[in-house]
């Protein structure tokens, strides 16, 4: 029975890994001329809306440019196979890409932050959905960042 256990947490640990190398494939794509941004706009209540109609679940888009994180767009991507929201924050010179995709669990995960390919990736879930904010800040920044943001969704879910 323990040896069935360590299988799942083995293939789990295995899809995460999987999982973030995507993650990373596609915020160098975004990097790339052209494909940052599939609707520019530093106004949440513009980028909000234009997810409604093409994923199942719009991501959360909330402005944090007063806290050094400037919103500046979002875009669809494909991860794992499927059409999630990346809505886009730059700090200072720097591209964060916040990928959002809705999950079955409702539980919250704790962040956790890891290097992949040079890149830091903070991820957590809460409310249903899972989030990977990944940029080549560094990793307390992005820990600031994904802190801010956790935050103030916490206030926009509330009131």
């Amino acid at each position: 029975m323990a040896a069935t256990g360590l299988v799942a947490i083995v293939l789990r640990n295995d899809d995460e890994q999987r999982i973030e190398s995507e993650i990373v494939s596609a915020h160098l794509r975004s990097l790339q001329a052209g494909h940052l941004t599939d609707v520019v706009s530093s106004d949440q209540h513009t980028v909000k809306p234009w997810f409604n109609g093409r994923l199942d679940v719009a991501p959360p888009v909330i402005d944090l440019t007063a806290q050094g994180f400037a919103l500046i767009g979002g875009r669809l991507d494909f991860v794992d196979g499927r059409a999630l929201g990346a809505v886009v924050y730059r700090r200072r010179a720097h591209i964060i890409n916040l990928f959002v995709a809705q999950t079955a669990s409702t539980e919250h995960r704790a962040a956790k932050i890891e290097s992949v390919q040079g890149f830091n990736i903070r991820r957590w879930s809460d409310r249903g959905l899972n989030y990977w904010a990944i940029s080549d800040i560094g990793a307390d920044e992005l820990s600031e960042f994904g802190e801010k943001f956790e935050a103030a969704a916490r206030i926009n879910s509330e009131g």
